[in-house]
């Protein structure tokens, strides 16, 4: 069942965090015509994670954005994985060290337990640089995807 798989909420992810991560998904939208979205589950039934990311992205059909400048943000709990996955629109533009940037600079607020730190910083530095290849324009831009973090199993 799919449903089952992409729920909006879990007992077992604080809901300040996920209010905190919504807010600044958000407020980086609004700086441009990309998508953001998070995704977190407790484990990640994949070895890399970036595959696992990979599956959702296509399951969540982010690639279907009109611009194809879609983004997600991927964390395993209890595994201590995390990963980006971006459209061909805008990776094409950034390329894969900067994704690689942005997961190192999560990492020390993993490790302090500050995931909502962690998350926020990635969603607002991913939402500046995707403003500076899609701006947002208020005349055309909507948004297409939805701005709740996805909490798996």
């Amino acid at each position: 069942m799919i449903f089952k798989l992409f729920t909006p909420s879990r007992p077992w992810l604080d809901p300040l965090v996920s209010g905190r991560v919504e807010a600044s998904v958000r407020a980086a939208e609004k700086m441009t015509s990309g998508e953001i979205r998070v995704f977190t589950e407790r484990r990640c039934s994949y070895v890399d994670a970036v595959d696992r990311a990979a599956e959702l992205f296509a399951q969540l059909g982010m690639h279907q954005t009109k611009q194809r400048n879609a983004v997600l943000i991927y964390w395993a709990v209890l595994d201590r994985q995390v990963a980006i996955y971006a459209d061909e629109g805008i990776h094409a533009k950034l390329g894969q060290s900067f994704w690689n940037e942005c997961v190192q600079r999560m990492l020390p607020h993993f490790r302090s337990a500050d995931a909502a730190a962690a998350l926020e910083g990635c969603v607002m530095e991913v939402g500046a640089s995707l403003q500076k290849h899609f701006p947002y324009d208020p005349n055309s831009d909507r948004n297409e995807l939805s701005d709740t973090m996805l909490i798996g199993r």
